[in-house]
C-alpha cells in the first residue's frame, strides 16, 4: 500500500489526467465558449482551497453561478445564481473537468478526500484534521458513498476512513462507483441547499 500511496497513485494521476485532458479537450472549448456568453465572460470559477499538508492552492472548475448581487451589494443566494446551462453542467458533473490541471500540477489527485473552503481549517478537529495528510481530489470514497447528501460527519469518517485505507482496488472501486452516480445524478445536493449548508464546526 505504501508503493502504491507514495508513488504510483502520483504517477497514474499524471498520466491518467494528461490523457483525459486531450481526450476532453474539445468538450471543455465547448463548455468553456457557453459560459463565457452564461457568465458575462467569466467561465471559470477560481477558489484558494487547502491541498496536502493544508497547503493553500488555486482550484479550477466552470463556473456554474453567475455573480449578481442584491441591492446591498451581496450576492444573491446560490439558487437564484445558477444559470440554465451551468444547472446542467453541474447535474452532469461536468464543472469538475478543469480540475485535471490541478492533478496535472500535482495539487490534487484524481481520486482522494474533496478540497473543501479555506475558512473550514480552524473548524476541524483531530481527526477530522487527518483528510489533508493526501492530496484531495477529483471524486473520493465520500462522493461515491452520498456526495451531498449525507451529513458532514459522515462525509468527514469517509474521508479518514480513505486516508487509512488507499489502494489501487479501492481508488478501482471509487472510479467505477463514480460513473454509476454521474449517469444517476445522485447526492448532487443536500436537501433545500442547491450543494451542502456550510460546515460550521463541531
Amino acid at each position: 500500500m505504501q508503493l502504491y500511496r507514495n508513488f504510483l497513485k502520483r504517477f497514474i494521476d499524471l498520466i491518467v489526467g494528461l490523457a483525459a485532458f486531450c481526450l476532453l479537450l474539445p468538450l471543455i472549448l465547448v463548455v468553456t465558449i457557453l459560459l463565457f456568453f452564461a457568465n458575462e465572460g467569466k467561465p471559470f470559477f477560481v477558489q484558494p482551497r487547502p491541498g496536502k499538508n493544508g497547503r493553500i492552492f488555486k482550484l479550477v472548475k466552470f463556473k456554474t453561478m453567475n455573480d449578481k448581487k442584491d441591492a446591498a451589494g451581496n450576492l444573491l443566494p446560490d439558487a437564484e445564481r445558477l444559470t440554465a446551462v451551468g444547472g446542467f453542467i453541474r447535474r452532469t458533473s461536468l464543472d469538475e473537468i478543469p480540475q485535471l490541471i490541478n492533478v496535472i500540477k500535482g495539487e490534487m489527485s484524481l481520486i482522494g478526500p474533496r478540497p473543501l473552503l479555506v475558512e473550514y481549517l480552524p473548524l476541524y478537529n483531530d481527526i477530522q484534521k487527518r483528510r489533508h495528510e493526501m492530496r484531495p481530489g477529483i471524486t473520493g470514497w465520500a462522493q461515491v458513498n452520498g456526495r451531498n447528501a449525507i451529513s458532514w460527519k459522515q462525509k468527514f469518517d469517509f474521508d479518514v476512513w480513505y486516508v487509512d485505507n488507499v489502494g489501487l482496488m479501492l481508488d478501482c472501486k471509487i472510479i467505477f462507483f463514480t460513473i454509476m452516480k454521474v449517469v444517476k445524478r445522485e447526492g448532487i445536493s443536500q436537501q433545500g441547499h442547491v450543494t451542502i449548508a456550510k460546515f460550521e464546526g463541531n
